[in-house]
């Protein structure tokens, strides 16, 4: 083709373009026919007499290509380097699946020593005539004996060491749980209330309300911000007397709208209600709290109620909880108790209600009575505005606020409150996921802040007794020695001596004090009592994240300040959300409804829209419980061996190998007699 459009085209002299087939090759421009012929002549000859210039294009040609490929690779490599770092290859993700690392390390050697011990037993080694080193038949049979030898030795005593100092801890961590059930029974039988004098709200009585400032903190809380709101615009307060703070950091613009719709209708009613969102969205709910009360017109308020976006307080909450501040002017706080609309609606639900329930009935109410101080609940609660600014205010320091503005306070010399018959509906999560993030806040947060106040409660101006409960037991024993000994001793040791049953641990520390424990959580829901094995089951698998949350909040490993928020599904009393709308509404003109519930669909259904285009694959993360309840399972298979045998001699002390079981198993020497060892040969 190239021959004849160069001989009989007729434009000699003109230059030709040739394309190369390869994309990796430039386009290469021929000057001139004879430059043509030749590089023809050359294509023809098989690359057979080239010139100087086209040599030169050859190699121009190779080396582009093995640029192309150089390129290629090392785009390639940089692509997998890159994936292997988002994927967890981080500080923050390299650390986070260190536990999980250990765990499957420490499941694949129990493995290979159950392996061991099966062969072992299905080659009847322990059977076997073991005189002395040199008589021994194979070198599998020598290995094991010496495996035997040094974990009785030298494992052994490793393992003892730390199981007693773990019962150690064990039995101060119960004494303290039933000093405190002690406590709340005496509540119980004495009938200790925290009561208000007479009734203030009656006619005549002249009661001065106090102006009250009302916060909701939310984020991306799309399931529950109606109820919420419609919840606290509800309240049996005079309304010049409390104004309501939606404080929205949602990154969702579609739901922004959605919020400062339902705002909007309520103000439309007469409800002083103001929504704020902040620009710069830092220090998670702590940051957001401080940018509220930075306002001007925070300072002509008194005191300051704060709601979650999934708790719905009833109409009279402030009504029972304000009044305690007349005539108490050391008080700071008064603290309301949860109560869950979802607690039966999954197992999961039902086990974190017996946590909660003993959290609220034994610890907070025996410690609000008994030393007028317990840790904040982020939510349901009435702070004095002057207490928190003597107090410093929000910090962004940690992820559990709360419990950050609670210490300090209670170093200024604040006294708190705790009404449990006061009740807030909120709801528990449903997921596990949701539960465990949850968790890990709620137990690396605690440990960050100890780092962080420990100088500051040595250093107040406290009496020595309260620095003593704040130290040792409400941040060591309470945040950190309940989940290092947990999972420790239930995780590490227990399923250890069933691989090494010379380590032998005590029934009272793996049975009795356990299930006698487990009854005293579960004391304060007692509809709950069926559930009392999954529930301990469910405690010895979860003190691996505590365990965990723990470690990094201590250290400021990983992602120990990070918050991820709890998702929710909308289930607090849907039925009084139905109601409440109905009364919301009858004052709203029709169109004016119309048209928002339109526009309402409408957002959210592009909302929804662009969330299912934005999804991401969904990956499979690893899951730390199966890989300790499979070590738990081949634990118990490893127990499962025969009656006592021995290994002897007539002429030297010989070892005796009891089977591998749980109960007292040890190596011992022992000299068998000439009609023993007749009768075990036969």
């Amino acid at each position: 083709m190239g021959a004849y459009l160069w001989g009989k085209d007729g434009r000699r002299g003109s230059p030709v373009v040739v394309t190369m087939g390869n994309p990796n090759y430039s386009v290469v421009e021929i000057d001139g026919p004879d430059a043509a012929a030749a590089a023809a002549m050359a294509m023809d000859k098989g690359g057979r007499g080239k010139t100087p210039k086209q040599l030169t294009w050859v190699l121009l040609l190779r080396a582009h290509r093995a640029a192309g490929y150089l390129a290629s690779l090392a785009a390639a490599v940089g692509r997998r380097l890159r994936r292997s770092s988002s994927s967890g290859g981080g500080v923050a993700g390299g650390r986070g699946r260190l536990m999980y690392r250990f765990i499957k390390g420490f499941l694949v050697l129990s493995l290979l020593a159950l392996a061991v011990e099966l062969a072992a037993y299905w080659k009847g080694w322990p059977e076997l005539r073991v005189p002395e080193m040199g008589e021994i038949e194979s070198w599998a049979q020598s290995a094991y004996i010496a495996w035997m030898s040094f974990r009785a030795d030298y494992i052994r005593r490793l393992i003892e060491f730390l199981s007693k100092s773990c019962i150690f801890l064990f039995v101060i961590q119960s004494m303290d749980r039933l000093i405190l059930c002690l406590g709340c029974f005496w509540i119980k039988v004495r009938k200790i209330k925290q009561r208000i004098e007479g009734d203030p709200f009656r006619e005549g009585s002249g009661y001065q309300y106090p102006m009250v400032l009302v916060q909701i903190p939310m984020c991306n809380e799309k399931e529950v911000y109606e109820q919420s709101i419609s919840a606290v615009c509800q309240l049996d307060w005079p309304r010049e007397k409390f104004l309501i703070q939606v404080l929205d950091d949602s990154s969702d613009e579609s739901i922004q709208m959605l919020i400062k719709e339902e705002v909007s209708k309520w103000s439309y009613q007469g409800v002083n209600i103001v929504y704020r969102h902040r620009v710069l969205r830092t220090g998670y709910k702590a940051g957001n709290l401080m940018s509220a009360m930075s306002c001007d017109y925070v300072k002509d308020y008194e005191f300051v109620a704060i709601f979650d976006a999934d708790f719905q307080p009833s109409p009279d909450f402030l009504k029972k909880t304000i009044p305690h501040f007349q005539g108490n002017p050391e008080l700071g706080l008064v603290q309301a108790r949860w109560s869950f609309v979802n607690k039966d609606e999954n197992l999961l639900t039902r086990l974190q209600n017996i946590n909660l329930c003993f959290h609220f009935e034994v610890e907070q109410q025996v410690n609000g009575v008994f030393l007028n101080f317990f840790g904040f609940n982020g939510t349901a609660g009435v702070w004095r505005i002057q207490a928190l600014e003597e107090s410093g205010g929000w910090l962004e320091r940690t992820t559990v606020e709360d419990m950050d503005i609670a210490v300090r306070a209670h170093l200024n010399g604040w006294k708190f409150i705790f009404l449990n018959d006061v009740k807030v509906l909120c709801e528990l999560p449903e997921s596990y996921e949701a539960y465990r993030k949850q968790q890990h806040r709620w137990h690396s947060g605690p440990m960050h802040l100890f780092r962080l106040c420990l100088l500051d409660i040595i250093t107040a101006k406290i009496s020595s007794w309260k620095k003593a409960n704040l130290i040792l037991l409400f941040f060591l024993l309470r945040k950190l020695i309940l989940p290092f000994y947990s999972f420790t001793l239930f995780c590490v040791i227990l399923p250890l001596t069933m691989f090494v049953p010379e380590a032998e641990l005590p029934v009272w520390v793996i049975c009795y004090v356990p299930v006698c424990m487990s009854f005293l959580n579960i004391l304060p829901s007692l509809r709950s009592f069926p559930f009392i094995v999954p529930y301990l089951l469910f405690e010895n698998t979860m003190s691996v994240t505590k365990f965990n949350a723990m470690v990094s909040g201590l250290f400021k490993l990983g992602n120990s300040y990070e918050w991820i928020v709890t998702k929710k599904s909308g289930r607090s009393s849907e039925s009084d959300v139905l109601i409440t709308v109905e009364k919301g509404t009858k004052d709203f003109s029709l169109p004016q409804l119309q048209k928002q519930i339109s526009e309402g669909e409408m957002i959210e259904l592009k909302m929804q829209n662009e969330r299912q285009e934005k999804a991401p694959l969904v990956t499979k993360k690893a899951n730390k419980s199966l890989c300790l309840g499979l070590l738990g399972l081949f634990s118990m298979a490893r127990s499962f061996k025969l009656t006592p045998l021995k290994i002897s001699t007539s002429s030297t002390p010989t070892m005796s190998v009891l089977p591998l079981k749980t109960s007292a198993i040890s190596l011992n020497f022992a000299a068998a007699s000439g009609d023993e060892i007749a009768a075990w040969r036969s």
